[in-house]
């Protein structure tokens, strides 16, 4: 503890300071990408003031309650909710889509252990399974309609249920299928990475880890892997493991490892947190409200 308590103390706090303004700019840049998984002629606002509260939100409340005040504080300005819902999965997907891509390459770049390589394939295989799935829907709406009522057709309740659900996943999908919304979702998808890639480097930076661009990729690449599975508020020991995992790779000393997973936490958990914290009393949201979004009356759009 005193060796890691030292490392901490020598942090090189320019670099720290671009890491965590990095962060934040990865995160504009998804409030950005986001309004374009909304069906075309959508108008969303506070996409960003959204995304922050739920970032948040996911920091201090279990089981990722910050999705449910993210979606609230656009659906209450006149959007449905399940459409917002919609849009959330699939930036979901793309974001697991974009981890897979970079678990593959570290899988030919860097030697992996075989047990990390297992976990590394299941998150695969069930990421190109909800990609699949989403896909089909996306490009065969009506066929998978016709599924649904094929299975269904026996318990009319259910089949009325799996109807409406459907049909709420199909308007929210209108944005990703409108061809105009391809290109930007593109382009700000692999901005949103790039940057998170070098928020995590400069980080590694900032602990006197002088390693390759290459590390911050792993080292995000496990990030995602880590935090996509259920587990405390705030990530809390998931960090911690996924960088020690990230960084045995690069024969970095445990202690090391640990003050760099200490320092990467705390830059990106407070800042963003305050921020949202902030931005909850401005947006005027409380979690009571929260649980019940899709039946508050909408409020006036602004900017």
């Amino acid at each position: 503890m005193r060796a890691t308590t030292a490392r901490l103390a020598d942090t090189r706090w320019g670099f720290l300071a671009l890491s965590m303004a990095l962060n934040l700019f990865s995160l504009w840049c998804r409030a950005h990408r986001w309004g374009f998984l909304f069906p075309p002629g959508a108008r969303p606002t506070h996409l960003f003031n959204a995304v922050m509260i739920g970032y948040m939100g996911n920091n201090l409340l279990p089981l990722r309650a910050g999705e449910v005040l993210r979606a609230y504080v656009v659906a209450r300005r006149g959007e449905s909710f399940w459409t917002v819902v919609t849009t959330m999965i699939v930036e979901r997907v793309l974001d697991g889509l974009a981890v897979g891509l970079m678990l593959a390459g570290v899988f030919f770049l860097v030697p992996v252990p075989r047990e990390l390589e297992w976990a590394a394939l299941l998150f695969l295989s069930i990421d190109v399974a909800l990609i699949a799935a989403l896909g089909a829907f996306t490009l065969a709406p009506d066929r998978v309609r016709r599924l649904g009522a094929a299975l269904t057709h026996r318990w009319p309740v259910l089949a009325a249920r799996v109807s409406r659900a459907l049909d709420t996943l199909d308007s929210g999908l209108a944005g990703i299928r409108a061809p105009s919304h391809i290109p930007s979702t593109i382009l700000w998808s692999t901005l949103i990475w790039v940057t998170l890639i070098a928020t995590t480097w400069t980080c590694l930076l900032a602990s006197h880890l002088d390693l390759p661009i290459l590390a911050g990729l792993t080292t995000l690449a496990f990030l995602g892997l880590g935090v996509s599975l259920p587990s405390s508020p705030g990530f809390v020991g998931v960090i911690q493991l996924a960088c020690w995992a990230a960084l045995r790779l690069f024969d970095v000393p445990e202690n090391d490892a640990l003050s760099f997973s200490i320092l990467f936490h705390v830059s990106q958990f407070v800042p963003v947190t305050l921020w949202g914290l902030a931005l909850l009393l401005v947006e005027h949201v409380s979690l009571a409200e929260a649980r019940r979004p899709h039946d508050s009356p909408p409020l006036s759009t602004g900017t």
